[in-house]
């Protein structure tokens, strides 16, 4: 069974990076670009993890984030990227209920293990 990941990043050599290597680690991968949308697309692709930037146009990510821990599946696993790595950007992930939190840039070794450990 392939696992299911939705992409949520606007930047789109970022995303085709992203897809590229969870795609292929056998990872199905979907991705979007608008925050406005964002939550139509976790509902319609059904992931088994969301990779969620947290500065989006339309909606930010961590309103998304808040959004889909207070709606119909509070427990679907999240990791957040984002270049801004301060220290209250983390803290407000976490109290929101993200699961992972990376700063960009990222290595590929550590994104691949953060994505595998969200869905055992």
């Amino acid at each position: 069974m392939y696992r299911r990941v939705l992409l949520i990043e606007d930047e789109p050599n970022i995303a085709t990076a992203i897809a590229f290597l969870l795609q292929r680690e056998g990872w199905r991968v979907s991705t979007h670009s608008d925050g406005a949308t964002a939550l139509d697309a976790i509902e319609r692709h059904r992931p088994d993890v969301v990779v969620l930037d947290a500065m989006l146009p339309g909606r930010s990510g961590f309103d998304l984030l808040g959004a889909i821990r207070a709606g119909e599946r509070p427990d679907l696993p999240v990791l957040m990227l984002t270049a801004k790595g301060q220290a209250q950007d983390r803290e407000r992930a976490e109290a929101l209920g993200v699961n992972r939190f990376m700063t960009k840039p990222f290595s590929n070794r550590d994104l691949l293990d953060a994505v595998r450990a969200l869905v055992p």
